[in-house]
């Protein structure tokens, strides 16, 4: 194959490669189709598994022993395709990029359990596992670029077609009401196999375009949450692979341990593969009301005295409740709003606002089918207008109610001038209806607000639109924050030094990293949260 010798090492270097991949190629295609002709392999697998294997070796130089993926017989398909790769590699956020390896699309549990077992017995060149759901991650947590990226959501419609296995369905218990469903079920898509039976979700989130499993790791919130607490606290039963492969099943009386670690655990301590949800009697009307305020401490009285009636009769309170500030003029008719009519335009200035900020308070009160067809109008909205394939700098915070005033006149006043690039919500939660058992943090007070800043950043000359602009403007809040003593929490928490990852858990930390070390003691999963660097990286536990 070579005649003559390379002037440069970095040459010969590439045509070793070259040369290696050759024999590889026919060594594993032979291998394939034995396999194959033993019926332990399908032909699809085959091809995808040596492609794979092959661009593993290539590109990573990895040196376990090839057969070894080879024998995990999955049943779904691990593709290295480029559009699979690329979509793998970004998520909503678009403010980093990673490529995978390889991208599965899992027949069912047990494809999972063959990656992530094969990832923690491999001892020599070990490789990490990060599940990834509609990818609405913001700063890269379901990204890993050495390893391989599982895609729950969406991978049956383009693996099966229309054919769906039952398995995998939403299996509702009308009788016991809840609701069996796959961890990359979409939320939209529990909603409708549940109205059909007369039931819902007790806690939503405000967007359902995202995975059952996504959600559960995180906490899943919306205006519900003040009555019904966050999802994490409507699970009655989980399906988890953890990080040494292992499948089980997890509740408040089995594995209990396991049960309250993943659940808001971002995806540390295992994959969630099965949830069993809690259902209610879905509503047939729900009456919609919004409310317009100019002063800040009228409008969170208010938020806080109707998130008080939680304990009242459904006769003797509102069912959900939200709100979002209006810092300039554009926003009043944005994708969260239709609260002024277009065609009659009114000027914040008009209204009478002290320091040119509005507040809307959004209540529903819920009367004997809400469709489950509107839910989708904010990702229309944002697409119509380009902003939903740009960065999204977005942040999300609890703060503490005692100090909610001090940030609106720090931030709303301050901080963000007169424009914001995109909605802000805000909206009071009460503490005790979260369970303190999970991995979640949140302040420590009875009451709690969440504020979003879910903006688009654009590449059109406004430097106020611009993300690093937005990002410098992150960065400013959470510094106000700090220096003035508002203790608040990250929601969808990113950071990116062990400090702040132990400042953010605080007094949970140690448990935390103790369950690290139970279930995922090789650092395997989720290394996208910058929590843990895996163990055949860095002799160190911690990210830097």
């Amino acid at each position: 194959m070579y005649q003559t010798k390379t002037k440069t090492k970095t040459k010969t270097k590439v045509k070793t490669k070259t040369f290696f991949c050759v024999v590889c190629w026919c060594c594993l295609n032979y291998l394939a189709i034995k396999l194959a002709e033993k019926e332990l392999l399908s032909m699809a697998s085959k091809l995808l598994l040596t492609f794979a294997i092959c661009r593993l070796i290539v590109t990573v130089g990895l040196t376990m022993d090839p057969t070894e993926l080879l024998r995990l017989g999955v049943y779904g398909q691990l593709s290295v395709d480029p559009s699979d790769v690329q979509t793998a590699s970004l998520d909503f956020g678009m403010l980093s990029r990673a490529d995978p390896w390889a991208v599965l699309h899992p027949a069912s549990a047990d494809d999972i359990t063959r990656v992530v077992k094969a990832a923690y017995e491999s001892e020599a060149h070990g490789f990490t596992v990060s599940a990834r759901g509609h990818g609405h991650s913001i700063n890269g947590q379901a990204q890993t670029s050495n390893g391989v990226v599982i895609q729950m959501s969406s991978s049956r419609g383009r693996r099966l077609g229309s054919s769906t296995p039952a398995a995998l369905r939403p299996h509702v218990y009308e009788k016991e009401r809840y609701v069996d469903v796959w961890g990359g079920e979409l939320w939209i898509d529990v909603l409708r196999s549940t109205l059909e039976h007369g039931l819902a979700p007790k806690s939503w989130t405000d967007y359902l375009y995202l995975s059952v499993g996504g959600t559960l790791s995180n906490a899943g919130i919306s205006g519900q949450a003040f009555h019904q607490g966050p999802q994490i606290t409507n699970v009655h039963e989980l399906d988890v692979v953890t990080g040494k492969g292992e499948l089980l099943t997890c509740s408040e009386e089995q594995n209990s341990g396991l049960f309250h670690a993943v659940l808001g655990g971002l995806g540390q301590f295992g994959i969630i593969t099965r949830a069993r949800i809690s259902l209610e009697p879905a509503p047939k009307r729900v009456r919609w009301i919004r409310v317009l305020y100019s002063d800040f401490s009228t409008f969170t009285r208010d938020q806080e005295y109707l998130i008080s009636l939680h304990e009242l009769p459904a006769s003797q309170k509102f069912d959900y409740v939200e709100g979002f500030v209006i810092v300039d003029e554009g926003l009043i008719n944005n994708w969260r709003s239709s609260f002024f009519s277009p065609r009659n335009p009114v000027k914040i200035t008009s209204l009478g606002t002290d320091g040119g900020v509005l507040y809307c308070l959004e209540i529903t009160k819920n009367y004997d089918e809400s469709t489950a067809d509107t839910t989708d109008q904010a990702e229309l909205k944002l697409r119509s207008k380009g902003l939903w394939e740009v960065p999204h700098p977005w942040l999300n915070l609890f703060i503490p109610k005692s100090r909610i005033a001090d940030f609106d006149k720090g931030v709303f006043k301050g901080i963000l001038g007169n424009k914001t690039g995109g909605p802000i919500l805000i909206y009071p939660m009460n503490k005790h209806k979260w369970d303190n058992r999970s991995s979640v943090v949140t302040p420590d007070e009875d009451v709690f607000y969440l504020v979003a800043f879910l903006r688009s950043a654009l590449d059109n000359g406004e430097e106020m639109q611009s993300l690093e602009y937005l990002n410098h403007q992150n960065r400013e809040i959470l510094k106000f924050c700090d220096e003035a003593g508002i203790k608040a929490k990250q929601y969808l928490p990113h950071y990116t030094t062990q400090e702040e990852w132990v400042d953010h858990f605080g007094d949970k930390w140690g448990q935390f990293y103790q369950r690290k070390m139970e279930f995922d003691p090789r650092y395997i999963l989720a290394t996208g949260q910058r929590i843990f660097k895996p163990s055949f990286q860095s002799s160190s536990n911690m990210a830097l």
